[in-house]
């Protein structure tokens, strides 16, 4: 696995508030992480691998012919897991995709996409956004909204409706959708793991204003379609109905 270019982690934390094993939980008879795993192989990524900080989680992912990494339980994000995962393989990819380890059916064209934007000139991390189905998507902070330039690049992210819409006689704006899926060119990411949170995170309560905080460039890829996570187990057992049953 030398010639690894464009590699895939899957983060993939035991310990959940809400649905705690939750890589495991089986869906349609296969674990979720599977699933993930399936659905990431199918991009043009030249390898996937999974970080995860518990040892039941590496061997399912073993059992069903995948790679997986240990890391340590107290990493705080996705990110750093990312960054613990490069230091454990025996090959130093130019690019990362951070890929969410509970959305089961990813879109590989997704992948693809952010890979797209990565590659292009000037772009330091990228990721994805979707226009807002509706007013609920631009009022709910659980949402996290995206104001993008005329050419892609991300101006902010917000848990609040932004941009803000001061008259009615004003154009509207499309409002963005943030996705939570990165890409990083490798010396970008071990950059922005060693950085200190900083105030706009800490406000906000989102990793990635840390990084635009230290004038990290970040470029965002629009697509119409979201891949459905599971965050609970009740969200289990809606997609098990709807694809399975």
């Amino acid at each position: 696995m030398k010639n690894v270019k464009k590699l895939g982690v899957i983060p993939a934390r035991f310990g959940s508030t809400r649905f705690p094993g939750k890589p495991l939980a089986s869906i349609g008879g296969k674990p979720m992480i599977q699933r993930v795993y399936e659905q990431a192989l199918k991009s043009d990524l030249d390898a996937v691998v999974v970080a995860t900080d518990h040892e039941s989680i590496a061997k399912t992912v073993e059992g069903f012919g995948g790679r997986a990494v240990m890391t340590a339980p107290s990493l705080p994000s996705g990110t750093d897991r990312c960054r613990a995962a490069l230091l454990n393989l025996d090959f130093d990819p130019d690019f990362i995709v951070n890929i969410q380890g509970d959305e089961p059916f990813i879109d590989p064209v997704q992948i693809n996409q952010v890979l797209g934007v990565l590659e292009k000139d000037g772009v330091e991390i990228a990721t994805l956004v979707t226009p807002a189905s509706d007013s609920s998507d631009i009022t709910n902070p659980n949402r996290v909204k995206a104001v993008l330039s005329k050419t892609g690049r991300v101006l902010y992210f917000s848990r609040h409706g932004i941009p803000f819409q001061r008259s009615d006689n004003e154009p509207k704006l499309p409002h963005y959708i943030h996705l939570g899926i990165y890409g990083y060119r490798n010396a970008v990411l071990k950059e922005i793991t060693t950085l200190e949170p900083s105030h706009l995170e800490t406000m906000e309560s989102l990793e990635q204003l840390r990084w635009l905080e230290n004038d990290f460039s970040i470029f965002a890829g629009l697509t119409d379609s979201q891949a459905e996570s599971v965050d609970t187990p009740e969200d289990l057992m809606m997609i098990e109905k709807k694809y399975f049953l």
